[in-house]
């Protein structure tokens, strides 16, 4: 995994490996390489700034999905403290794509819940690719149902492809556990704070973003389809996954334009997979302001602002002759 390597970027990997390398040389007072490692560091850093400066919007996808950015559970350990994971929807079995659980956030009682994806080919299988079956949907429900009860706001972290569509999910009742998530969170009387890291892809997404706030990370994705998926539509052909990404404005600052999104955090130069900690950190300090300003909000005021920032979004405009 310390290997994947993004297309775009290889020509800068391949001079950091170059950089890499010349420090590895043993040192000698006869030939020095320092000057050679500084020049290269300055061509590196303005080779990232270059490539990272103008992304289009396929490729910001593919940075969503790089393996090695921070996940559900690596925000839950690095930020939350008295972390109690709780499991199973009490209906059919657990589901490992979506986490959910008690925690402490800087001195305030929380439940969170996220879609978690794996790092390995194992692990992947296990969270079935971050693709949540109803019964994680479900579990989710459950979950945020006590958060009601007890009076704790939710954080959701949204990083899927979407809901998994086998049929075993179908049978189970896939389109109505979303559908049901929507109506329930519209109606919760706590704080909810929808945090995209990742991928937030179709209802599978939508099911635990029904929040008074949604954020994304800068090169998070909020679409309604995969440019693959679209093109294999619209084109019949799955390659066309570039061209399709240009039409969906599926990218953070389109979602903050178009009101989707309340706020994009930027990640460190290159991705949040350059700057792990860095972006924990980040992602912790926006958790902790949104919190503090709708905290001391009424249940009603909290259903209320939420009902009103999804009723404002879109825009209708009134054809003429």
């Amino acid at each position: 995994m310390a290997g994947f390597v993004l297309e775009f970027e290889r020509h800068i990997v391949e001079l950091e490996d170059t950089i890499e390398r010349l420090r590895a040389l043993p040192s000698s007072s006869v030939i020095s390489v320092d000057d050679q490692i500084e020049e290269l560091e300055r061509k590196a850093t303005e080779l990232r700034r270059k490539t990272f400066a103008d992304l289009t919007p396929y490729q910001r996808a593919q940075i969503s999905r790089h393996p090695q950015r921070p996940f559900t559970l690596d925000y839950i350990s690095h930020l939350m403290e008295d972390w109690q994971e709780l499991k199973g929807d009490r209906n059919f079995m657990d589901d490992p794509a979506i986490v959910t659980g008690l925690a402490r956030f800087r001195g305030t009682n929380v439940v969170v819940v996220g879609h978690q994806k794996g790092r390995t080919t194992k692990e992947n299988m296990h969270r079935n690719f971050g693709m949540p079956r109803p019964e994680g949907y479900r579990k989710a429900l459950r979950i945020m149902s006590l958060a009601e009860r007890f009076n704790r706001p939710i954080i959701t972290f949204i990083d899927t492809p979407g809901a998994y569509p086998g049929i075993g999910a179908e049978e189970r009742g896939q389109a109505e556990a979303i559908a049901k998530n929507i109506l329930v969170m519209s109606k919760l009387g706590v704080p909810i704070i929808a945090f995209v890291i990742g991928e937030g892809g179709s209802g599978g997404a939508l099911a635990i973003g029904v929040a008074n706030r949604v954020i994304m990370l800068e090169n998070a994705i909020y679409s309604v389809i995969s440019p693959e998926a679209c093109a294999s539509i619209l084109w019949r052909d799955s390659t066309k996954g570039a061209q399709a990404a240009d039409a969906l404005r599926f990218t953070a600052p389109d979602c903050k334009m178009l009101g989707a999104a309340d706020e994009v955090v930027p990640e460190p130069l290159g991705g949040a997979h350059r700057g792990f900690n860095t972006t924990i950190a980040d992602v912790g300090d926006v958790l902790e302001r949104h919190l503090s300003e709708l905290t001391p909000l009424s249940a009603q005021e909290l259903r209320d602002h939420r009902y009103a920032r999804f009723r404002k979004l879109g825009h209708m405009q009134t054809a003429t002759a």
